[in-house]
């Protein structure tokens, strides 16, 4: 067996840049054309109705942005919940949709879900239960009997689906998120030799704070029906590997990162999320640094010599944004010299208004800016500009680039995909990163200004060595992060994924090999003895 491992990574060749090929290569050499399923919450194309026509939009989200490029390199079959008003005119009779459109790579598979289902499930149990304990956002987490039973009844139609679209009995199975810690044992006790990779996007809190939640078992033992169970960074590892030793008996094996229990075994690795680095054709079709600039200088009615800082977010309490408006205000009453000639502006997607804790942040967020604005305003300028609605891929790229610094104050994240964005767009290697020391990016990134969000002070003056740092030191802090998030992109993060599972694949057959010979010289032996 060590022979065959050696042979396999010697087979890989030498660790160098992930691309799309190489990720295809992977699939059909180490592999072996096995298939691919990837199961979220979230689609990757949104059909909406426009009229007599319907239009296709991308969701905002980091999930797709980065799982997305993974499955046009691997086609295969996307499972999702179908929420656009449009989506259901589009899909076959399987309800199946090839995407992306034009292109139609892979396989879109949607799953349909009632209000209900969807206010007890999503809103309820992942969103008012799930993302607040993992965050440990200071936001008290809200679990009701009948959102868990939602949770599990939807984690098992979309197990159900799973086992609908597998052509074998052992496809490679891609879990994502929160949405689905159910789901891993569901697959297994139907697909009990798949192969299953979950990734767990956001962090994994300490025993303590997972112990507030009444199903803690039920979700863990969910999670150990994973062949591999990936977070964003080993601190979020080691975090669950003492969940489970404080709530289940399970053996633990530390040095090896991996849980056994009720005779499977899991590893659990840290796999940090990426991006798809930007091919020069993809550079080559974006706007003039100059012209993105001139259009957020036209945008804000501000000269050229005005300095802009970005904020790119969903309207969520985790990312950080009132503290970042408190930055801002300190900054400005700290240097006055600056009024008139600063501006902050925050991209706010919205996102879950329907839950209370949501619109009464989104409340506050536009209230302080409204202060913020009558403080230090003054006829034609405006030093905060909050832009409360959804931007395209390609808008908030022009924004990136006509920006002097991007803003990602995150109170807890786990990786934060807009700081990496914001390094591929900057192909002039200007621009200043300020960076949330609690996103999992901060350990790759620490070239950009690394600040305590919750401390005010601290990330004001970060905000002014910003905006007054050399364009030397600007290039030479940006080269270097250009280096680090081109190696590490989305490829390597599916790349790495996808080969532990192919050395669990190929383990898993030679002990299988190993037995069927054990088993085969046993049943000789009688044979042997009586000739």
């Amino acid at each position: 067996m060590r022979d065959l491992e050696d042979e396999y990574r010697r087979a890989q060749g030498p660790e160098g840049e992930w691309n799309p090929e190489r990720l295809r290569q992977l699939l059909h050499t180490r592999l072996r054309g096995d298939q691919v399923i990837v199961v979220s919450n979230r689609e990757p194309y949104i059909h909406e109705k426009d009229g007599d026509r319907v239009i296709v939009k991308r969701p905002a989200s980091g999930l797709v942005t980065a799982v997305e490029p993974v499955m046009r390199a691997c086609s295969g079959t996307w499972i999702a919940h179908g929420s656009g008003n449009g989506d259901r005119q589009v899909v076959d009779s399987h309800d199946r949709v090839r995407v992306p459109p034009g292109r139609e790579e892979y396989t879109l598979r949607r799953l349909w879900l009632t209000a209900e289902e969807e206010k007890g499930y999503y809103y309820g149990f992942a969103n008012e239960g799930m993302w607040p304990l993992c965050h440990v956002a200071h936001v008290r987490p809200v679990f009701r009997e009948s959102d868990w039973q939602a949770y599990r009844e939807v984690n098992q139609r979309f197990a159900d689906a799973v086992v609908a679209e597998a052509r074998s009995e052992n496809p490679i199975v891609l879990v994502q998120d929160y949405h689905f810690a159910l789901l891993p044992a569901m697959i297994r006790a139907k697909l009990p030799r798949a192969t299953i990779l979950t990734f767990w996007h956001i962090p994994w809190p300490n025993p303590e704070s997972f112990g507030i939640c009444p199903w803690r078992r039920e979700i863990l033992q969910g999670m150990l029906g994973s062949t591999i169970l990936g977070f964003h960074t080993r601190y979020h590892c080691k975090n669950f590997l003492e969940t489970v030793d404080r709530y289940l008996e399970a053996r633990i094996e530390h040095e090896y990162s991996t849980i056994s229990f009720q005779e499977d075994t899991t590893l659990i690795e840290a796999y940090p999320i990426s991006i798809e680095w930007p091919t020069e054709a993809t550079v080559a079709s974006w706007p003039s640094i100059q012209a993105c600039r001139a259009k957020l200088e036209g945008r804000l009615n501000v000269g050229s010599d005005h300095k802009i800082a970005l904020g790119v977010d969903r309207f969520d309490y985790t990312k950080g944004i009132l503290e970042r408006l408190h930055a801002v205000e300190r900054m400005l009453e700290k240097c006055p010299e600056w009024v008139g000639r600063f501006s902050f502006v925050q991209v706010a997607a919205p996102s879950r208004g329907s839950l209370e804790e949501y619109k009464s942040f989104q409340d506050r967020i536009h209230q302080v800016t409204a202060r913020i604005n009558e403080r230090f305003g003054r006829p034609g300028y405006m030093p905060v500009h909050l832009l409360a609605q959804h931007f395209a891929h390609d808008a908030v790229n022009e924004l990136y680039r006509g920006a002097d610094v991007c803003v990602v104050t995150s109170l807890h994240d786990g990786m934060n995909l807009v700081c990496k964005e914001f390094v591929a767009a900057r192909d002039d290697r200007q621009g200043v990163l300020i960076l949330s020391r609690f996103a999992g990016a901060a350990r790759e990134m620490p070239e950009s200004l690394i600040v305590n969000p919750y401390h005010v002070e601290e990330t004001a003056d970060a905000m002014l060595r910003a905006i007054t740092m050399p364009a030397a030191e600007q290039r030479e802090r940006m080269s270097s992060l250009r280096m680090t998030v081109r190696e590490f992109n989305v490829y390597r993060w599916a790349g790495r994924m996808l080969a532990d599972a192919g050395r669990t694949r190929l383990r898993e057959r030679i002990e299988a090999r190993v037995q069927r010979h054990q088993d085969g010289q046993t049943d000789a032996a009688p044979l042997l003895a009586r000739g």
